[in-house]
């Protein structure tokens, strides 16, 4: 099976994230308004969710496959 890329926006607890990872694809991206909810990702997934998307400039997000919106 091909691995591919994701980016996971309004990530949430990161169940999209836990669902991809287990199929053997990387996430290249995250984001989360929440700050409480960007701490738990980290502990969770290893990665630092960035903030509002609104704020992103898109040059940010790296090329990905998929994209997850929750």
């Amino acid at each position: 099976m091909r691995k591919l890329k994701f980016i996971d926006l309004f990530a949430g607890l990161g169940g999209f994230h836990l669902a991809l990872h287990s199929l053997g694809h990387s996430c290249v991206f995250a984001s989360e308004i929440n700050e409480d909810l960007r701490l738990l990702y980290k502990t969770n997934f290893g990665i630092d969710c960035d903030g509002d998307i609104n704020s992103i400039e898109i040059g940010k997000i790296p090329k990905h496959d998929i994209i997850c919106a929750g």
